[in-house]
């Protein structure tokens, strides 16, 4: 599934408005995995229910993929001085720079150029991100690796909150 920025001004914005929204669904290739999850629920339920019980199975099955499917959207957002990353927020006060990780260096950011340090907000199936790098004296972290299929777009939206 795609992601759904949402760049907005934040000139004259309101208290809550975001300068930039995006949404981390899983990837189609993730839904489809939990397939076996329905037909599980119905296999489970027919020898014991008949028809009716493995259609109640394949709806729990379907259900229950749903729900862990949906616990795996997260979001990132630009609003009110912060960017939040899933459950994470850094405020954007200690920002020093961002930096555009392109899909083609996205395996060297998060691998032999990794600091261990860093915080890392990304999804395997977004294949690029932005680098977020701190001035926080009180803050060991030295930057942020953040997930975006748009990361020009949150790398402007960042550099507006500064």
């Amino acid at each position: 599934m795609s992601s759904t920025p949402v760049p907005r001004s934040t000139a004259g914005a309101g208290a809550g408005t975001a300068a930039w929204h995006e949404r981390w669904w899983p990837a189609p290739t993730t839904w489809l995995a939990w397939l076996p999850a329905v037909a599980g629920g119905a296999l489970i339920a027919l020898p014991i229910l008949g028809p009716v019980g493995a259609a109640a199975g394949a709806a729990l099955g379907a259900a229950l993929a749903v729900v862990v499917l949906l616990s795996m959207a997260s979001t990132v957002e630009v609003a009110d001085g912060h960017l939040r990353a899933g459950r994470a927020r850094l405020p954007l006060h200690v920002v020093r720079g961002v930096d555009v990780v392109p899909a083609e260096q996205r395996r060297a950011a998060l691998g032999p150029e990794l600091d261990a340090r860093a915080h890392l907000a990304i999804r395997s199936w977004v294949p690029t991100a932005v680098r977020v790098h701190l001035d926080d004296p009180a803050d060991p972290t030295p930057y942020w690796v953040v997930s975006t299929r748009h990361p020009q777009r949150l790398a402007d939206a960042i550099a507006r909150g500064r």
